[in-house]
């Protein structure tokens, strides 16, 4: 991934909080995303997953703490100023346009077309084989599964340095889950991956370290391979062992 170090902190969010309205979600929440790596984020529903991302990229603003991308502070800047900056972001929803053929879809999604971008392109049909098969068909008329392919290869046609996911298995089958698995395994050697998930057999298969929301505060933060083994803290937190705590 270029001249990035193994070691090297990407992004740093620092103590941030956010309100949605008067309700104040995010309290204090801290975490990074360091290069060749992917990072999770995981929790139950309302842990504030979802908020983090969406006030990573500027879509909700901060209202206290730093968010810090590649040594420069972000937290002031609008949305299309961070996406200009290497960040890609691939919402729950997915954010495709349903009424445009899917060439449409990343043509709209370039920020610049040049000889770079077309190799990207390239390289990201290599990876959606389907995207190039229905390059002319209607977004909306693609599977569940190819929308979220679909999503993903828009947000990576761009020169993205730091890549951010908002549950890309939410809704699928788990051989499309499989497929999905392997796009992040290899997107991961192009570009640093912040993933939130609450299927915990997508984010172990891929994630290096998570963290763990709860409240809107990190409970327990550490490396993928320790939390797989720690069935308590499986329990505690995410709700998928029976094992007692």
């Amino acid at each position: 991934m270029g001249e990035q170090g193994v070691d090297e902190t990407i992004l740093e969010v620092q103590g941030v909080h956010t309100f949605i309205g008067q309700h104040h979600i995010l309290q204090g929440i801290s975490f990074d995303a360091k290069a060749d790596a992917v990072t999770v984020l995981i929790g139950r529903n309302g842990a504030g997953k979802s908020t983090a991302l969406k006030t990573v990229i500027g879509l909700l603003p901060s209202s206290k703490g730093k968010i810090i991308y590649k040594g420069k502070e972000i937290q002031k800047n609008r949305p299309f100023e961070i996406a200009r900056m290497g960040i890609g972001f691939v919402p729950e929803n997915m954010g495709i346009f349903s009424e445009l053929t899917v060439e449409e879809n990343m043509r709209v999604a370039m920020l610049v077309e040049n000889e770079a971008t077309a190799r990207r392109l390239d390289r990201t049909l290599e990876m959606f084989a389907d995207l190039k098969k229905f390059w002319k068909a209607k977004a909306g008329n693609l599977s569940g599964g190819q929308k979220q392919m679909l999503a993903i290869a828009r947000a990576i046609v761009n020169d993205t340095s730091l890549l951010l996911i908002d549950e890309p298995s939410k809704g699928l089958a788990p051989i499309i889950v499989d497929a999905v698995i392997d796009a992040i395994n290899r997107i991961k050697e192009h570009s640093v991956v912040v993933l939130v998930e609450q299927n915990f057999y997508m984010a172990s298969s891929v994630g290096d370290y998570f963290f763990i929301l709860d409240d809107g505060m990190v409970a327990h933060a550490g490396h993928v391979e320790a939390l797989i083994q720690d069935e308590a803290l499986q329990s505690k937190y995410l709700g998928i062992s029976e094992a007692e705590e």
